[in-house]
């Protein structure tokens, strides 16, 4: 058969052209094999190919001008023009080095290309082969990074991945991954590590005084924490140096580092090595210091066929799928440069240690020999190359069904991405025997999951301390409830217990879908376990704390919650004078609390009483005690008698529609206000009650008989001020502070404001009372109001003008479109202040240039000129759901769960027609939050109350 690979740049220096080269070659001797390169960057290739491959470039780039590599009369000039002009076909987030000429020649070169399978490695080359390659190539893609923590390059995975006959990924993790988001449209998926390529390969002595590092010198490789971690090997071992091979943008930085650590005679920032086989028998540790972004380190691989231990950072994806903690290598908590340096000291001070290692890793590389590997790949090739008559339907249906899932237009329902490993002997049996014995558990981000769709944060938080506090009383194990701020519930045990504890684990869950952290001083993970394993785990038997969780997934596999909820079991130690105990890591009281203030008291938690020490009783000046209530505007826009209402008044105004004022993106519901209901039902239970302002609607599936839901009628909000009905949300929202019974501290949402993980009532108000608000960077134009203003702009330049009349200060920018923080008492002073200017605003029916807008930023100036707001800062994120280009924003956000907050906003500016777009908002808000909530008509949370 014939199989093309196609890369970006064939002549380069990296684990792709090297694990792709390395498997043309291989295949080169049975089959007819081609390489296509777009770029050709140099004279001379750093990889050598098998003559047998046929190497083929598309655009030249190594001239005075890039040029196609093919013959042509263009002039030079035209094709410098070209490949300045940015790509059409591959965007600069999904390639950085697309263009216009690239775009040109990889379509000649596809549309033509006659061969039997098609093989990518990139995202976006994927894209190219997809769409362009003839219906009769089998289409392969392999993905030589961690997919779920790609950002902009992984867009094409979303759009085109149901177009592939077959996806080829390094890990098990990574599949999953891919399955969990892509469900029915998921393309034919296997996992086929790299190899390690054949020939003699010398075996080190572990002898030689010397640590290697291989890698570009860029950021990802964090070649800066091998050289830092390394000074305080240099002190204990001056003997030693560490060895760095590899070029980079970030070269003649690192050795400048080391040479300002005083590291010139211990470390060797040497460049590329095109015979890294020698150096790695030379070595013997090899060090890999990568953040998160590797997928299967090839220079791990060839550091262990050469018989070399490694330390690593035990990073998302990569070195726990090759190094086995303890037997073969050392994994460390990612960013712990201290554990970096204490792991190689390990090594170094043991050689009989490091040879057993050694011995270990040699064995290990035995899995990676590339002929049987080989033998998959053509396995796979044959296979899809006998189904191919069908593929295109199989293509087809995948495809409709994804769009049909997405709207099409870049966001993907994707699923949360996959825990670190779980290491442990046995785990793989252990976690057999736990599915047979416990029905319905699924595998999800690598884990055993219980699959629910009715628990919160705070439930599955405490869920995981009841589990841990009823196990420590039924074994009669001392404990004590240090009081947290956070979600996080923590459990304070004697160090003289943790063996009793490890045991009691193990033990009580046995067979159960329980996994724990062990965690160093500070809260550095360094390991994840099944609890069934912690007796036997030897980082567990000195670890200074664990983290229990049972995994819980929805049914939709886009919301997983794990050991961010998990329940901390803390084994405090003594100070050294003995006058303290040192907590794992910070607490309200300090990072110490004296042991003679540790008086017996009791906490509450959900009704239940557990001990705790009589410092964490008392009201401290963290604590953020009032009452804080949630208010909302909601409008049904599709209402017939709200739309009437709004043409009977544009009709008296003698006004036509404004798309600016008065467009139906402003008013159109797509059930905002019920995913942004179940977000406070998520993420603050905090939240006294919940008030929604509307104009005589309500949306059916609310529970208007819950206690905390008040429906507030225009009419008893304006209770005679302003003008009804009103369309003006200007207005409206000028008399929020008038809803009877609500708080002096509450905090305004619009219906398409969501929050987007567990917030604090802090990151609103300050404990003192304080309100907070969240300056936008864009600024108001230092412009006096003009009519072709949009209505928000006319609205802030008139608080500008205010705020500067009354105090002497100008404002320069609005809030941004976050939840705002509010107190009763600021509006109604706001009110005698500006009375005329509220009164207008209030009278408006419709917005107007006369508006002022309280609510966005004129309440949170006078607060903060008067003493009673301060800036804050919130991590938030703004879409407009009607850009497509910003589609693919939805998917990072719900991949990441990293936002505080973020806003959907139905712009009049939207370029998507009203279906599509509904379809791609429903979809993403159904996959962030698949938890109704409490306040749903019908819904387990709401029946359990």
């Amino acid at each position: 058969m014939k199989i093309t690979f196609l890369l970006l740049t064939a002549d380069a220096m990296g684990g792709t052209e090297r694990a792709i080269l390395t498997q043309a070659d291989h295949l080169a001797r049975r089959h007819t094999v081609e390489v296509i390169s777009v770029y050709r960057t140099s004279h001379e290739s750093f990889f050598q190919a098998d003559k047998r491959v046929r190497m083929r470039y598309l655009v030249d780039l190594t001239g005075p001008t890039p040029r196609p590599t093919r013959p042509t009369d263009v002039d030079g000039e035209a094709y410098a023009a070209l490949h300045r002009s940015p790509s059409r076909l591959m965007p600069a987030r999904w390639e950085k080095q697309g263009s216009r000429l690239a775009d040109l020649e990889i379509d000649r070169a596809l549309r033509s290309l006659e061969t039997d399978v098609l093989v990518s490695s990139s995202p976006a080359l994927m894209a190219m082969a997809t769409t362009l390659a003839p219906p009769s190539v089998v289409t392969v893609h392999q993905e030589h990074r961690p997919s779920q923590l790609r950002g902009g390059t992984g867009e094409p995975l979303f759009q085109f991945a149901p177009r592939l006959d077959a996806l080829v990924v390094l890990t098990d993790r990574t599949r999953d991954w891919f399955v969990d988001t892509f469900a029915s449209s998921c393309p034919r998926i296997e996992v086929i590590p790299n190899s390690i390529p054949d020939g003699f390969r010398p075996r080190s002595t572990l002898r030689n005084p010397i640590v290697s590092v291989a890698g570009r010198m860029v950021p990802e490789k964090r070649i800066d924490h091998a050289i830092r971690a390394f000074r305080t090997v240099a002190d204990a071992y001056p003997d030693w140096t560490l060895r760095i091979f590899g070029d980079g943008p970030l070269l003649s930085e690192m050795r400048n580092l080391a040479a300002d650590l005083g590291l010139t005679d211990n470390v060797q920032v040497l460049g590329p090595s095109s015979r890294m086989v020698e150096e790695w028998s030379k070595t013997s540790i090899a060090l890999l210091s990568s953040r998160d972004g590797e997928a299967l380190p090839l220079v791990l691989l060839e550091a262990f066929a050469a018989g070399v231990p490694a330390v690593a950072y035990d990073i998302q994806t990569g070195p726990a799928e090759i190094i086995t903690h303890g037997e073969n290598g050392f994994l460390v908590s990612s960013g712990d440069i201290d554990g970096l340096a204490e792991a190689m000291m390990k090594l170094i001070a043991d050689e009989r240690l490091r040879q057993d290692f050694g011995a270990s890793a040699l064995r290990a590389a035995e899995d990676y020999r590339i002929d049987p590997i080989t033998e998959r790949w053509e396995q796979l090739y044959e296979e899809l190359i006998a189904t191919r008559a069908d593929a295109e339907q199989a293509r087809a249906d995948r495809l409709a069904a994804w769009i049909g899932r997405t709207g099409g237009s870049g966001f993907a329902p994707a699923a949360p991405r996959p825990s670190q490993v779980t290491s442990g002997p046995d785990v793989a049996a252990i976690e057999g025997r736990i599915q047979e014995t416990v029905p319905g558990l699924v595998r999800s981000g690598g884990r055993l999951s219980v699959v629910r769709d009715d628990l919160t944060p705070a439930d599955a938080a405490y869920a995981n301390f009841a589990a841990v506090t009823d196990l420590l009383r039924r074994r009669d194990i001392p404990y004590w409830v240090a009081r947290d701020h956070g979600v996080r519930h923590r459990v304070v045990v004697a160090l003289e217990h943790r063996e009793a504890v490890l045991a009691a684990l193990a033990e009580e869950f046995a067979t159960a879908p329980c996994y724990a952290e062990t965690l160093a001083p500070g809260a550095k993970v360094t390991a994840v376990t099944l609890a069934a394993c912690l007796a036997a785990e030897s980082r567990a038997a000195e670890a200074a704390g664990l983290r229990l969780f049972q995994p819980v997934v929805s049914s939709s596999r886009t919301l997983r919650y794990g050991p961010a909820l998990g329940c901390d079991v803390e084994f405090w130690t003594p100070s050294p004078d003995g006058s303290a105990l040192v907590a794992t890591r910070t607490t309200l009281l300090g990072p110490s609390v004296p042991t003679a203030a540790m008086t017996p008291a009791t906490l509450t938690v959900r009704g239940r009483e557990h001990p705790t020490i009589e410092p964490f009783t008392h009201r401290l000046v963290s604590d953020l005690d009032f009452p804080i209530d949630v208010v909302y505007t909601w409008v049904d826009g599709d209402d017939p008698r709200w739309l009437a209402a709004k043409n009977q008044v544009l009709a008296e105004l003698g006004r036509e529609p404004l798309a600016a004022a008065d467009g139906s993106a402003r008013f159109r519901d797509r059930d905002e206000l019920r995913y942004s209901l179940r977000s406070i039902d998520m993420y603050a239970p905090w939240a006294r009650n919940i008030y929604v302002v509307t104009a005589g609607q309500t949306p059916a599936w609310l529970d208007t008989d819950h206690p905390r839901i008040t429906v507030v009628d225009h009419r008893a909000l304006f209770d005679g001020r302003g003008t009804l009905p009103t369309f003006n949300s200007h207005a409206i929202e000028s008399q929020l502070h008038h809803i009877d019974g609500l708080a002096e501290h509450f905090v305004y949402f619009n219906d398409d404001f969501f929050l987007g993980r567990p917030v604090n009532p802090t990151l609103f108000f300050h404990p003192t009372g304080l309100s907070k608000f969240f300056l936008s960077p864009t600024p108001i134009p230092m412009l006096d109001v003009e009519e072709e203003d949009d209505f928000n702009f006319s609205a802030a330049k008139n608080n500008r003008r205010l705020i500067r009349n009354a105090y002497g200060r100008t404002l320069t920018h609005g809030l941004l479109h976050a939840p705002y923080p509010m107190r009763r008492s600021v509006a109604h002073d706001l009110d005698r202040q500006f009375a005329d200017e509220v009164k207008l605003t209030a009278a408006s029916q419709l917005r107007a240039h006369s508006d002022v807008s309280v609510a966005s930023s004129l309440h949170h100036y006078f607060g903060y000129l008067t003493g009673r707001a301060v800036p804050g800062s919130i991590r938030m994120s703004y879409v407009n759901t009607g850009e497509p280009l910003e589609h693919p924003q939805l998917t990072q956000i719900l991949t990441t769960r990293g936002y505080d907050s973020f806003c959907l906003n139905d712009t009049h500016h939207g370029k998507l027609d009203a279906e599509e777009q509904g379809r791609t908002v429903m979809t993403f808000l159904e996959s962030y939050f698949p938890v109704a909530s409490q306040f749903e008509r019908g819904s387990a949370r709401n029946r359990a109350r």
